[in-house]
């Protein structure tokens, strides 16, 4: 269930599947061939596409002090209402839309993206699937997979125009034992269209690795209240 490949709104598992799917996976990042280091503190790995893979699978790691993040800011910020708040930091999205709230935990959203050109505009379709455990050491997981939204025409109506990409990702926070906090990824992706396999492979490691500072400079932008 955790590949590119869009499910149909009725065909959405259950928290417990997807999430039983999800740590599996981020699990088995250890044991990724290493890529790049950015920043000076965001390590990448990859996956190259297996079987069941629609696309490759890329991940990145970071480790935060408390003076950077503590658990209940990053929770805040990407365990609730994720899209809406990527949209703050992350430049090429441009609106976001709740196309549905299926339960507490799972819900549906529409993400359009722009870039220069001659790359057209983009439309990534997602059910986001959240949990948070309380008991220490805490840890907050979402996970994004893609959705085709046909079988209801009204709820397609909220997608915008543009090329369909798909994306499934896997996010973690974890409080580690020395007070720091792991923030883990993995994501399998491909934007549609025309755009060579081979460019966007090589360009995602650097793409993955900004939304960390991205993140965190506009997480320190807020108010002390947020």
């Amino acid at each position: 269930m955790l590949s590119i490949t869009p499910l149909k709104l009725s065909a959405i598992p259950s928290d417990e599947e997807v999430l039983k799917a999800a740590d599996a996976l981020l699990e088995s990042t250890s044991s990724w061939k290493e890529g790049k280091t950015f920043h000076k503190q965001v390590k990448t790995l990859h996956r190259a596409k297996g079987s069941e893979d629609g696309a490759a699978w890329h991940a990145r790691v970071s480790i935060h002090k408390p003076a950077e993040a503590t658990f209940t800011q990053m929770w805040s910020k990407l365990g609730e209402d994720k899209a809406l708040n990527e949209m703050k930091f992350i430049p090429n999205i441009k609106k976001v839309t709740k196309v549905k709230e299926i339960s507490a935990t799972q819900s549906v959203w529409t993400l359009y993206y722009t870039f220069p050109p001659p790359i057209a505009p983009r439309v990534f379709t997602v059910v986001q699937i959240t949990r948070l455990n309380d008991s220490s050491p805490r840890s907050g997981t979402i996970v994004s997979i893609p959705v085709d939204l046909s079988e209801d025409q009204e709820l397609a109506k909220l997608e915008e125009k543009g090329v369909k990409g798909r994306y499934a990702s896997v996010e973690r926070i974890l409080e580690l034992e020395d007070g720091n906090l792991e923030w883990r990824m993995a994501t399998s992706s491909t934007p549609g269209g025309s755009i060579p396999t081979y460019f966007v492979e090589r360009s995602l490691p650097g793409q993955i690795a900004e939304d960390v500072p991205h993140f965190l400079k506009w997480l320190h932008s807020l108010p002390k209240t947020e």
